[in-house]
């Protein structure tokens, strides 16, 4: 971000920013939108104009954002490392993709499967027999297949329930934020004109806690606890929290990987993992649960615009706090995040992992020794194509045990935040609307198809011509042009089929 940039203040980034300080959020707007006022004019059709052609092609953190996506060709670890974007189209078939393919853990187990089949053939074939009966590989075959489809099953629950949970937390911050928008007024003083800018910023900065939420549940599954990513720091930076007070400078350092453990985190090797929540462990402080002081933040924001008048409708309030027939929707807030803690700390028990792990290795191993009687040399491609199929699908349940990570298959939570982010944008772009406003512009054609009139004229006519109208509409995609003029004579001229 260019040093001389104009200060400008944004529905996603809330921050004010100012020369020389590049850690803020914020949106550029055309320049000559920079001083129309929101409470005149601005409308949605104001922003038909080319950003990057306005700002003179500034490097703001909108474009470096979406410097990712325009790339063609993604490096290494954009290409094994996930989630996918929805917005990327392939046009190979499945069986010919790559990336968010399995294959790539299954390398190393695969290669020892190979190695050990071609031994137990070679010594079957030139040494001595190895064959066994092949009622063990029925036999085994259906216990395999029970606990492959019971681990599949499962994966994919969580996976289901992770996506479920995101999903209502995106329609519960939908609509707090339309409530916020919509149902909070603003105080206009001729005396003090400033009174209507600090309740404005105030619900700009409200739906920013909402979108702050989101990101810091996101960052929070991921076992990422402080408030200095690029994502949230602008969104949370202003706020006494727990995740600020712990942070330190060494927090900044992004430690390089040594080429073995980068190539083990490939190949799916658990010993060239890192524990998870080695950054909760290694903090100083207490971290808090930083969504939870978030939500805090907005509730008192709430509580103020009761208090002074600003949301005035008890039932909204009701409706975005809480109420004796249902939860609100700050309540509901936590309760998607108490659901998504859930999916992540309540895994398949160790014990199963165990057990399914030990059953699928043990029948791929006595494999060759079922089929070399049978195949010969046929033994070696025959047992690395069932080995493919069993291994594979336990490869893809222990990826999709935690829907929140960073692999390919898991949930894009980074897109869902930011289609979160763009849609505070555009309801944050104009003036709440007034109903009665649009209602007497006399554009709206409120009886089309049977009249192309706006409502001006229709307020022009009687009561019973309005309601004539009404009872004429029901018919008009049957009757013809003279069964609707005999059902309203008085409206016969306006009458369009």
């Amino acid at each position: 971000m260019a040093d001389d940039a104009p200060a400008t203040s944004g529905a996603a980034g809330g921050a004010v920013h100012t020369a020389g300080d590049d850690h803020d959020i914020h949106h550029l707007v055309p320049q000559q939108l920079q001083n129309v006022s929101r409470r005149s004019t601005l409308t949605k059709s104001a922003f038909d104009y080319t950003i990057a052609v306005q700002t003179g092609g500034a490097n703001t953190p909108m474009s470096a954002a979406t410097n990712r996506h325009s790339r063609i060709m993604p490096d290494l670890d954009e290409y094994f490392v996930g989630p996918r974007d929805l917005e990327k189209h392939s046009k190979l078939p499945y069986f010919m993709q790559m990336h968010g393919s399995v294959l790539p853990r299954m390398i190393l187990p695969m290669t020892m499967i190979g190695c050990w089949a071609t031994l137990i053939t070679c010594i079957h074939m030139l040494i001595t027999p190895l064959a066994v009966n092949n009622l063990l590989l029925t036999v085994l075959g259906f216990v395999v297949g029970l606990a492959l489809s019971f681990r599949s099953s499962t994966a994919y629950e969580r996976y289901s329930d992770g996506r479920k949970t995101w999903s209502t937390l995106s329609v519960q911050c939908r609509n707090l934020a339309r409530n916020i928008w919509v149902h909070i007024d603003e105080r206009h003083d001729p005396l003090n004109p400033q009174v209507a800018k600090d309740d404005l910023l105030a619900k700009v900065t409200a739906l920013n806690l909402i979108l702050a939420f989101t990101v810091s549940l996101k960052h929070k599954l991921r076992f990422e606890p402080y408030a200095h990513y690029p994502d949230i720091r602008s969104l949370v930076g202003h706020l006494d929290t727990f995740a600020k007070a712990a942070h330190r400078e060494d927090n900044y350092v992004v430690k390089k990987k040594t080429p073995w453990k980068t190539v083990g985190e490939y190949l799916g090797m658990s010993m060239a993992n890192s524990n998870p929540r080695k950054e909760l462990k290694r903090s100083a402080l207490p971290l808090g649960n930083l969504p939870l002081e978030i939500l805090t933040y907005l509730s008192s924001y709430i509580e103020e615009t009761s208090v002074n008048g600003t949301l005035k409708n008890p039932v909204v309030v009701g409706q975005v706090l809480t109420n004796k027939h249902k939860v609100g929707q700050v309540a509901a807030l936590t309760d998607c995040q108490a659901s998504a803690e859930r999916v992540l700390s309540t895994p398949l028990p160790v014990g199963y992992n165990i057990l399914i792990s030990q059953i699928v290795l043990l029948y791929v191993y006595i494999l060759p020794f079922q089929l070399v009687s049978a195949l010969q040399w046929i033994t070696i491609p025959g047992t690395f194509a069932a080995a493919y199929i069993i291994i594979g699908l336990a490869s893809i349940g222990n990826e999709l045990e935690n829907p929140f990570g960073n692999d390919v298959n898991d949930l894009p939570l980074d897109q869902y935040c930011a289609e979160l982010a763009k849609e505070l944008d555009v309801l944050s772009s104009v003036r709440a609307p007034k109903f009665s406003s649009f209602l007497t512009e006399g554009s709206s054609k409120v009886l089309w198809p049977l009249s192309e009139s706006g409502v001006g004229e229709w307020r022009e006519r009687s009561e019973a011509d309005i309601r004539s109208a009404l009872r004429a509409k029901v018919v008009v995609p049957k009757a013809g042009r003279a069964g609707i003029r005999s059902r309203t004579p008085s409206v016969k001229d306006e009458v369009s089929v």
